[in-house]
């Protein structure tokens, strides 16, 4: 019998807690079972559900709870003891993408290489890549589609070096990941790939990413190489300030510099610091829905986000991001000398962002992640923005030139 809750009820196990071989022992003074649930895993399985008292005194809702697992089954022996895991997400079947169907479609030992650049979550990819789109098709010539080998270049080159960051990140961050509901799987925190494997296939990345930065001209390659000690660095900001999304924005969003460089071996830096400025704005947009998602597990293991900073002011800062997202757009279309499309897909863009905004629940981490993944489709918007505004300007410029 175990004793549970507050009425002091009892709840008989079903299994017995001999099968696990060894003492349970509740790490932490602020934790107390309050159930056991075996179902779920499998006959020889038992879960201590806990929670912090604090907040199972102010909550009598099942979701609310924080739980932590405990089993004896080869198939979960490496659930960390640290975490505090919610049932519903332990319970929560992983869904198969499109991406994912790809990736096991792989020899099994090559599969933790794909899922370590998380070629199964080809999100982080997009929106690398868009900033890359925008400043590529705002270098083009006016009344003509931005070049289509530099978009291929530049799409091959977000999924290697996201690749790459992902594994610096996780090479670096392997002790954290495994404390962390969402992380504990990925390769190098679960044990699949060793860290010298791991070293092995970033230097494999690298030297592919490096093949394609020497394929751009001299000042491009310049540019690019000032990119490197900030995705060296950006990973372990987190351990330091609240501000890691910043840092992320200044990395991630490289190639809307390096974009126009690649087209004409120049910056226009009037166009293309408010479009970067722009990009970093959105990168602390997106980024801090999608921190929501861990900042129990961030604020239990002291890790720092801007997810924990903002708190329950977050939408606020949102809609600050959102206002400098949009101005930096405008301020770079005018140097540009952008046309009405462009700022039409701005005025929607931006009408997207308050979308998120009214729209995300940051206490719900299925719908930080739905509003997370929703960027993709502003980043397009923006693009053929972008696209329409060029193709429009030489109209434009050639109407002018026949009236005089």
């Amino acid at each position: 019998m175990l004793a549970m809750g507050r009425l002091g009820h009892f709840l008989s196990i079903k299994y017995s807690i001999s099968a696990i071989g060894k003492q349970i022992i509740m790490p932490y003074p602020s934790l107390r079972a309050v159930g056991i649930m075996p179902r779920y895993i499998d006959n020889n399985a038992s879960a201590w559900m806990v929670n912090r008292r604090s907040h199972y005194s102010n909550s009598r809702r099942y979701d609310g709870n924080r739980q932590i697992l405990r089993s004896n089954c080869d198939r979960y022996q490496k659930i960390p003891s640290n975490p505090l895991f919610s049932m519903e997400q332990y319970n929560k079947p992983k869904s198969r993408t499109f991406t994912t169907k790809i990736v096991q479609h792989f020899p099994n030992n090559f599969q933790p290489y794909l899922r370590l650049i998380r070629f199964d979550r080809p999100i982080g990819t997009y929106l690398l890549y868009l900033p890359c789109t925008w400043s590529i098709s705002m270098a083009a010539t006016p009344g003509h589609l931005p070049d289509l080998k530099t978009l291929a270049v530049f799409g091959i080159g977000a999924l290697v070096m996201r690749g790459a960051g992902c594994t610096i990140n996780d090479m670096w961050d392997s002790d954290f990941d495994k404390k962390v509901f969402r992380t504990r799987d990925r390769p190098i925190a679960s044990g699949t790939i060793a860290h010298k494997q791991a070293l092995g296939f970033l230097a494999a990345q690298l030297t592919v990413g490096l093949s394609i930065l020497l394929s751009l001209n001299q000042y491009s390659i310049i540019l690019g190489a000032c990119s490197v000690p900030f995705v060296i660095v950006y990973p372990l900001m987190k351990r330091f300030t609240f501000w890691p999304q910043l840092f992320l924005g200044i990395t991630f969003n490289w190639g809307a510099l390096l974009g126009y460089a690649a087209v004409n071996g120049y910056c226009d830096w009037n166009v293309v610091i408010p479009l970067y400025a722009a990009s970093i704005s959105w990168t602390l947009f997106y980024d801090t829905i999608y921190a929501h998602q861990d900042k129990d597990d961030d604020r239990f293991i002291n890790v720092k986000s801007t997810a924990l900073l903002f708190g329950d002011n977050t939408k606020h800062w949102l809609s600050l991001f959102a206002g400098i997202t949009t101005t930096g757009l405008v301020l770079s279309g005018l140097s540009a000398h952008q046309t009405w499309p462009y700022f039409a897909a701005v005025g929607g863009g931006f009408a997207h962002l308050l979308y998120q905004i009214y729209s995300v629940n940051i206490s719900n981490t299925d719908s930080c992640l739905k509003v997370f993944k929703s960027n993709m489709w502003y980043g397009l918007i923006i693009f053929t923005g972008i696209i329409g505004g060029k193709l429009l300007l030489r109209e434009g410029k050639e109407e002018q030139q026949s009236s005089q």
